[in-house]
């Protein structure tokens, strides 16, 4: 290690650190890509300075502690090369801390929110609910063209197999986003969104997509569902 460092260095090294997480881990990728939209989110609700503030370090919570369950991974890896119960607890306790503040990210998105987004909620699914049947169809349509020509925007895959973003997530999500658009049943929006689940890991479990297709698909599905119900409606 290099001595008398100056401070640019330092800088310098520690964006290095960030890069190289974003490009190499996938669930940094995913961090990053949620913080983005909460982000975004943020410039349409009327947050107070506290609530902001809370965001902020919520976002930044999974983000460290994800770049210490990695630099914790690669510090046991490299200096044992055969299993060991012990890194085995290790690694696991370090994953079990980017769990714990990915849940309470999920818990402070909530209660931050919800109380925004209810009026919202009920002037929309009192408008989707009245609309025609034949809507549901247009928009799957929709959906699928769009995810199409997504997939060849990136070149990557085929239109049926592989690319981004992952096609069935996509649909699968957008049917369940339909469901729980046109219904009051919790059991019926809970078991849709465990079917889209079941596509997606599918996907993964198969090797035909990555993690990041699959969760892209399943926003892109969801977020554009909306869309279209509220510009078609």
């Amino acid at each position: 290690m290099k001595k008398n460092r100056n401070l640019i260095d330092s800088f310098n090294d520690a964006i290095e650190g960030i890069i190289y997480s974003v490009r190499t881990e996938k669930n940094m990728k995913i961090h990053m890509i949620t913080a983005i939209l909460v982000l975004i989110a943020c410039f349409f609700f009327d947050l107070t300075k506290n609530e902001l503030l809370i965001v902020t370090i919520t976002i930044a919570s999974v983000i460290v502690t994800e770049m210490i369950n990695t630099a914790i991974e690669f510090a046991i890896d490299t200096t044992t090369n055969y299993y060991h119960p012990l890194a085995k607890i290790a690694k696991n306790v370090a994953a079990g801390a980017v769990f714990i503040a990915a849940i309470n990210a999920v818990l402070v998105g909530f209660i931050l929110f919800w109380d925004k987004l209810r009026f919202v909620n009920f002037l929309m699914l009192h408008k989707i609910r009245n609309a025609n049947s034949y809507m549901i169809f247009i928009i799957l349509v929709i959906v699928c063209i769009i995810t199409v020509v997504i997939k060849a925007i990136y070149g990557e895959g085929t239109p049926l197999k592989g690319g981004m973003p992952s096609g069935h997530s996509a649909i699968a999500f957008s049917i369940a986003t339909i469901i729980t658009l046109l219904t009051n049943e919790p059991i019926a929006i809970i078991l849709s969104y465990l079917m889209a689940i079941i596509v997606a890991q599918s996907r993964v479990d198969s090797n035909v997509h990555s993690i990041l297709e699959v969760v892209f698909g399943a926003i892109f599905g969801v977020l554009l569902t909306i869309l279209l119900f509220s510009f078609l409606n």
